[in-house]
């Protein structure tokens, strides 16, 4: 589905598919425009030569690095082979030089790898973002039986990052695409700020009811405006914990990788007097530092729901000092501010008021521009 949105989008097919012939793997593939309830998409074809499906990673090194491919492609290519190997060695325990890639070492599944990768170099994309993962549900049929859905592998490979189950009782993130997006994206959740210059929607193989069984790729050139990102809020109201200990509390979790915390006071029931701890933070990091609110204050539940973020592009410059350098957060509208932890640290250093430190870094950074 991916190579074929990529394709629908403008990646060259006929590259794709004599770049596939190349690997000597017995596949060869094909491209058709096909629709998905009512949505035009393009189907990427597969035809394998009767053959065995097994394969070690070793083998599959070997035919990518002898074909004569793009070296990015080839470059991704045996990265996302590599994660793919390394997560069917923990779900089997088993070292991963001894990894039987079985259904994912199968010619087909290597004709899908390579071909999202060289589309990918031949639209010549930087940069990689993908949505949250819809793994379907119900069970799925491989060779260590019936399993269920997300398979082992599929789960062990998207550890970390968001994934919902939506749609018909069937398996829609195999290990296969799992491993292309966790080793070629950068990041998951909302789009990015871009200007959109194509996009392309890649056909499943089945027409479901409930909805177009198809997946989008949209392609654009990186835009200043105000990203949005999706985010996790970790709340809970405290009314017996001491001051100190909420400010200790704070303090942990700003470490420990929250993006923003705060504590402000409320009215509880019974007219008691509590404060509001508000954590935001990313999804990955959700779960340790909801743990870690439990371990630091003394609260027995929580609230924890997603939002959007929004952050304005900003980059950093220095500015000179009589009392150091202090890099300056600057904002793609020409807003500017110093950093607080550099003012901080001059200030105590030379014994100088903070405030003078703040004042003389936004001075130098007005008389630099």
């Amino acid at each position: 589905m991916l190579v074929g949105a990529l394709a629908d989008a403008g990646a060259d097919q006929g590259n794709i598919t004599s770049a596939i012939a190349g690997l000597d793997i017995g596949a060869t593939v094909r491209f058709e425009k096909v629709k998905r309830r009512g949505i035009g998409a393009t189907k990427f074809h597969v035809a394998v030569e009767h053959q065995h499906a097994h394969r070690h990673l070793s083998h599959i090194v070997k035919i990518i690095e002898k074909a004569n491919l793009p070296q990015r492609a080839a470059q991704n290519a045996l990265a996302v082979f590599r994660r793919l190997g390394e997560a069917e060695a923990e779900v089997h325990q088993v070292a991963i030089e001894k990894v039987h890639f079985h259904e994912v070492g199968a010619a087909d599944s290597i004709a899908d790898i390579v071909g999202a990768c060289l589309a990918f170099d031949s639209l010549g994309v930087e940069h990689i973002v993908c949505s949250p993962v819809n793994v379907g549900s119900g069970t799925v049929k491989t060779e260590h039986g019936i399993l269920p859905v997300p398979a082992p592998a599929t789960a062990r490979l998207l550890t970390g990052v968001p994934v919902y189950a939506r749609g018909p009782e069937v398996e829609l993130a195999t290990p296969t695409g799992a491993a292309v997006a966790v080793t070629l994206a950068e990041r998951f959740g909302v789009l990015p700020p871009m200007t959109i210059t194509r996009s392309g929607f890649g056909a499943g193989g089945h027409d479901f009811a409930e909805h177009a069984n198809v997946l989008r790729a949209i392609l654009g050139e990186s835009a200043a405006a105000s990203e949005a990102t999706t985010v996790a809020v970790i709340e809970t109201n405290i009314d017996d914990s001491n001051p100190q200990v909420l400010a200790y509390a704070m303090e942990k979790l700003l470490a420990a990788g929250a993006l923003d915390v705060s504590l402000a006071p409320i009215v509880m029931k019974k007219g008691r007097a509590g404060n509001l701890l508000r954590v935001v933070a990313l999804p990955e990091t959700r779960e340790d530092l909801a743990q870690m609110v439990f371990a630091e204050t003394s609260t027995l539940g929580m609230r924890i729901y997603a939002a959007e973020r929004r952050v304005q592009a900003r980059t950093f410059l220095e500015a000179e000092t009589p009392h150091g350098k202090v890099r300056m957060k600057v904002s793609a509208d020409g807003a500017y501010a110093p950093e607080y932890e550099d003012c901080r640290k001059l200030a105590e250093e030379s014994g100088v008021a903070l405030k003078q430190i703040i004042a003389e870094a936004n001075y130098a950074y007005m008389k630099s521009r």
